[in-house]
């Protein structure tokens, strides 16, 4: 659902890469029959490299630590407006 709501919303005109892990959700011939159909080009990190994706888990974690923690949001919306 994620990536079919993104490439109705985004509408990309370029070449688009999906990089995840190796759950299941994102290696079935499902997820891939529909990437495919949008043109998306699938990429996974390698088994037991936790490297591989340090960039992406380094920013989520400064961004967890820094702005949302703890702190009780009141809505969607306000969160959103402080990320952003």
């Amino acid at each position: 659902d994620a990536l079919r709501a993104a490439c109705h919303t985004r509408r990309p005109t370029g070449p688009v890469i999906f990089h995840s892990d190796r759950g299941c959700q994102y290696t079935s011939r499902e997820f891939a029959d529909l990437a495919g159909e949008f043109g998306v080009r699938l990429s996974v990190g390698r088994t037991g490299q936790c490297w591989d994706n340090a960039l992406a888990e380094s920013f989520f974690a400064t961004l967890k630590r820094e702005l949302l923690g703890d702190h009780p949001w009141p809505s969607k919306a306000a969160t959103r407006t402080a990320i952003f």
